[in-house]
C-alpha cells in the first residue's frame, strides 16, 4: 500500500475553504506535486503535496482531524 504522509503535525482540511470544494476526492488521479490537502499549524497552512502520481483510493483522515508527523492520510493506488 502506498500512502501520502502527513509532514507535520497539526490540522488536516481537503479543501482550501470552507465553501470551497475539496482538492481531490476518493478514485481522482493525481501527479508527484499536485496539493491535495492543507494541514494548519498555529493558523498558518501548509500545503500536501502528493509525492508521487497515483490514484485516490481513500482518504484515511477525516477533514477536521489532528494529524501526527509521518501519519498516513492518503492511500493511493494504481494510475
Amino acid at each position: 500500500m502506498t500512502t501520502i504522509k502527513a509532514q507535520m503535525p497539526g490540522v488536516f482540511y481537503r479543501r482550501p475553504a470552507p465553501e470551497k470544494p475539496a482538492y481531490v476526492d476518493d478514485g481522482d488521479k493525481i501527479s508527484e506535486g499536485q496539493t491535495i490537502a492543507l494541514i494548519e499549524v498555529m493558523k498558518t497552512f501548509n500545503e500536501v503535496k502528493a509525492g508521487e502520481s497515483g490514484t485516490v483510493a481513500e482518504f484515511l483522515v477525516e477533514d477536521g482531524d489532528e494529524v501526527d508527523v509521518g501519519q498516513d492520510i492518503v492511500r493511493l493506488g494504481e494510475v
